[in-house]
């Protein structure tokens, strides 16, 4: 009797263990994302613990050059959606360069692959615009980097 009883309880402890864990984007990754009439652009995030991090803009400067110094950003992870943002200049279409946020927005496709969508939204004001700033979509993917 007392066997089947240890038997229960420890079945029952493990049927109470997730089946597998959380997925973490704390790490380094390799970011390619592309804006609406914009070229493919690069840059590596580096998430840490409590939602820390730093976008390192690999040719977003003048001239497609590295941007020196990191960027800081911030991530949070909410029932599975994760969303990393961080000011940045950017080049938008084939005029200007502008600053602003920028904002990613996926789900994990596996533990080490991200894909979803982002916005840059500036800190110009448009007067045409509801929100009375310009912004501009677009997508990206992502891989952890080992």
């Amino acid at each position: 009797m007392k066997t089947i009883f240890v038997l229960l309880i420890i079945g029952s402890a493990l049927l109470s263990l997730p089946s597998q864990q959380a997925t973490s984007p704390v790490g380094r990754w390799e970011v390619k994302f592309t804006l609406l009439d914009s070229a493919e652009r690069h840059l590596v995030f580096t998430a840490v613990e409590n939602g820390d991090g730093s976008f390192q803009l690999l040719d977003t400067g003048p001239d497609d050059k590295p941007v020196k110094e990191p960027k800081a950003a911030a991530w949070s992870l909410s029932e599975g959606n994760l969303s990393v943002s961080g000011e940045v200049e950017l080049q938008i279409g084939n005029c200007c360069r502008q600053t602003g946020t920028l904002i990613f927005k996926s789900k994990f496709k596996n533990s080490d692959s991200l894909q979803g969508k982002l916005i840059f939204v500036t800190n110009v004001d448009e007067e045409e615009s509801a929100y009375k700033y310009r912004s501009t979509v677009g997508t990206f993917t992502a891989s952890r980097l080992k």
